[in-house]
């Protein structure tokens, strides 16, 4: 059974810890990081950005995979299906397909619109019992076509979208997506730090969890960050463990490759990184 991430961020608050989300496109990703979610024993959000959904066939398909694998993998620990960086015509796309949350990033529109747009979704997500996601300050680098230039975001305005009945805010303080260039200048926790005085217990996301150092990740979690999404960095490990499972021509014999032996390699290596991260967040045994 799918859960909003409300409650789970909440926890996370109180508790001083964060929930990953990982972005999954096709049944395997999904697999792997669901199952180490149970083994865990670690809340869990599964991202999707548009450009997925779009690759698995649409939300509707993204959705029953999901709810299925849930019930036949005998998963008991608090799942959220989650658009990540959701267009406002997206949000109601997922909504209407049974996620059971939602981002609607509204950082490129002028702040009006911004808070126009999303106290609309609020309503709409809080009737139908959806978290929903803003975001204040785009994320720097490019993601599934979503580019940002990585803007720091106004306290103030964050304060206006969390003011608007938000489950959970997208803050932007330097981080990127993406590989972080070897002149990044780190997380501004100062920016981080105002927008936590003002808005007070609403969880924090961190967006381009991939590539920032431990000890800013941890620092982050001290000042409000409750959610960590990390893409990248399960994209790398899966790209370079299939790369060599190709080359060592493990799966010739003649006959072709095997899609379940190809996989494999790269899907036991997302299993890795994802509980790696949860171990860095703090997530573990928080089920």
């Amino acid at each position: 059974m799918l859960v909003s991430a409300t409650e789970m961020l909440n926890k996370a608050v109180a508790g001083k810890y964060a929930v990953g989300q990982f972005n999954i496109n096709n049944l395997e990703w999904t697999k792997a990081i669901l199952a180490t979610a149970e083994e865990c024993k670690s809340p869990v959000i599964l991202g999707v950005s548009e450009g997925a959904g779009k690759y698995m066939t649409g939300f509707k398909t993204v959705a029953a995979m999901v709810k299925a694998m849930i019930e036949e993998m005998n998963i008991t620990v608090p799942v959220a299906l989650h658009l990540d960086h959701g267009t406002y015509e997206g949000c109601y796309k997922c909504i209407e397909a049974g996620f059971s949350s939602v981002m609607f990033d509204g950082s490129h529109f002028p702040i009006e619109e911004n808070v126009e747009k999303t106290k609309e979704l609020v309503k709409v997500c809080h009737e139908k019992g959806i978290s929903i996601e803003a975001e204040v300050g785009s994320i720097g680098g490019e993601e599934d076509g979503v580019i940002g230039a990585g803007e720091i975001a106004d306290p103030n305005e964050c304060k206006k979208i969390a003011d608007l009945g938000v489950d959970f805010l997208a803050a932007g303080i330097g981080n990127i997506h993406g590989k972080y260039p070897a002149n990044w200048k780190g997380l501004d926790f100062d920016a981080l730090a105002k927008t936590k005085e003002l808005i007070g217990d609403l969880p924090l996301v961190l967006h381009g969890g991939t590539g920032i150092p431990a000890d800013m990740i941890k620092k982050a979690i001290s000042l409000g960050v409750a959610k960590i999404n990390v893409n990248t960095e399960c994209q790398l490990y899966f790209q370079e463990a299939t790369r060599k499972y190709i080359e060592a021509g493990k799966d010739l014999e003649g006959k072709g490759f095997d899609p379940r032996k190809l996989l494999k390699p790269g899907t036991d290596a997302i299993m890795v990184i994802v509980k790696e991260k949860m171990e860095l967040f703090g997530s573990v045994g928080k089920a």
